[in-house]
């Protein structure tokens, strides 16, 4: 089982910049792939970006050249940087590991906040 907990969330004005951090524990080296969505109020979870054990990320079209997703294995730690911040990237960021091939269950973190003020 992995659980992740994320923090970084808050109240930032548009064109500000905020960093989200995900913290990975349990099974953490069973994880290849981690990523981001964000959900908004009324509208369906979003991927936002994520990344594979390579290290290569991808990103949601909306966000490209704004959200830069990292990861630190040694801190068992992934982080999504969020620059030029505008008022429909407000929503509550979720940390995610899609699921393991011998249990089947997605993972999520209880989220965090964002909220962009225009």
């Amino acid at each position: 089982q992995v659980q992740l907990v994320e923090s970084g969330g808050g109240l930032v004005q548009a064109g500000g910049s905020l960093r989200l951090s995900c913290v990975a524990s349990g099974s953490t080296s069973s994880i290849k792939t981690i990523g981001w969505y964000r959900q908004a109020p009324g509208k369906r979870h979003e991927l936002v970006a994520s990344i594979g054990s390579g290290d290569t990320p991808s990103y949601a079209d909306s966000v490209k050249g704004r959200f830069t997703i990292s990861r630190d294995n040694a801190k068992n730690t992934v982080y999504l940087q969020m620059n030029s911040l505008k008022s429909e990237d407000t929503a509550v960021y979720y940390c995610h590991v899609p699921p393991f091939t011998w249990d089947g269950t997605d993972y999520w973190g209880p989220g965090t906040q964002v909220t962009v003020s225009s």
